[in-house]
């Protein structure tokens, strides 16, 4: 109970704007970069030197971002020139258009040193259905941040090679919910009678895939985290009183922007933590649950269980877009 505790009431974040290194010639792709955490985010690591590229379906949100975000002004001393920023388009909830978005990424990139599988959906109508028929929210968070990342696997395996170890990283992302989601099963493409049961799913499920890519690839940092809770769009989709009543515990975006930007850039994590889970505002799950980890473990030691059987999930309905 203390570490679910400590995730709503965290300690203060040891990474922000006031100490970020350097990230000049560095390259990042950042998933629903336009709004909420992704948009913080992506301002981070623009006023730090990085490339960064805002990835999302709309072009003209992004437009938006990157107009505001390069009008800003850092507020740190001594600010130092900003990098670059770029808009990507991408759907993640239709397989079919994916590659195409990694090609255009490829075209103009040779690197790629951080991927966030940022973007996210929650609690859509129920009955939602993605454009190859899957239910939306295993759809959005975790078929499509899948599919991209396999297929941007050559770049981040390119640029791994000719860096520091563990400075190669995709980092994925989970939710408090995994703290009280039910224990995983095989159930995975079916949808549950609440949708709630299927962000929670989700959520745990990018774990699994956090663990999954550790496996395949482990000279790649491969993470998940859980951003905080905070005052986004992720509740959109919820009734109106759910909000209001959890106001008094949701923090600004720009805080699950410190936690993603700890699981992304911190000097404090390395190979050895393939496969782990960051919680806010950037510190490693100090206790996580048994039946949850518990498959993590079997993925990364055994390649069995319900962890492996996810991941051949995402890649049996993936693997044609690729």
């Amino acid at each position: 109970m203390g570490a679910t505790y400590s995730q709503f009431f965290p300690p203060a974040p040891t990474l922000t704007e006031a100490n970020i290194p350097r990230q000049d010639g560095r390259v990042f792709v950042v998933t629903g970069g336009a709004s909420g955490v992704g948009l913080e985010l992506s301002r981070l690591l623009y006023h730090a030197g990085g490339k960064v590229y805002i990835a999302g379906r709309s072009a003209q949100n992004a437009q938006i971002a990157l107009t505001k975000i390069k009008a800003e002004k850092p507020d740190v001393p001594k600010a130092r020139p900003p990098g670059e920023l770029a808009f990507l388009q991408v759907a993640l909830d239709d397989l079919s258009i994916i590659k195409a978005a990694v090609e255009k990424f490829t075209a103009a990139e040779r690197r790629l040193d951080v991927l966030f599988n940022n973007a996210g959906v929650s609690n859509p109508p129920k009955g939602s259905m993605s454009a190859q028929e899957h239910e939306l929210t295993m759809a959005t968070n975790c078929l499509g941040p899948y599919c991209f990342t396999q297929l941007l696997l050559p770049t981040l395996r390119h640029t791994a090679s000719t860096s520091s170890p563990g400075s190669v990283r995709v980092v994925w992302t989970a939710s408090v919910a995994v703290e009280f989601a039910q224990t995983p099963d095989a159930n995975f493409a079916t949808p549950a009678l609440v949708p709630q049961r299927d962000y929670e799913k989700s959520k745990v499920g990018n774990w699994f895939l956090a663990a999954a890519l550790a496996k395949q690839c482990p000279e790649i940092l491969s993470i998940v985290q859980n951003p905080g809770n905070l005052k986004t769009q992720i509740v959109r989709h919820f009734s109106s009183i759910v909000p209001l009543m959890a106001a008094p515990l949701l923090y600004h975006a720009k805080y699950g922007a410190y936690t993603e930007l700890w699981a992304g850039l911190s000097e404090n994590l390395t190979l050895q933590d393939n496969g782990c889970y960051v919680v806010p505002w950037g510190r490693l799950h100090p206790a996580p649950r048994a039946d949850t980890a518990g498959p993590v473990q079997d993925l990364l030691e055994n390649d069995s269980g319900v962890a492996a059987d996810f991941r051949e999930f995402c890649e049996t309905a993936t693997v044609k877009y690729r």
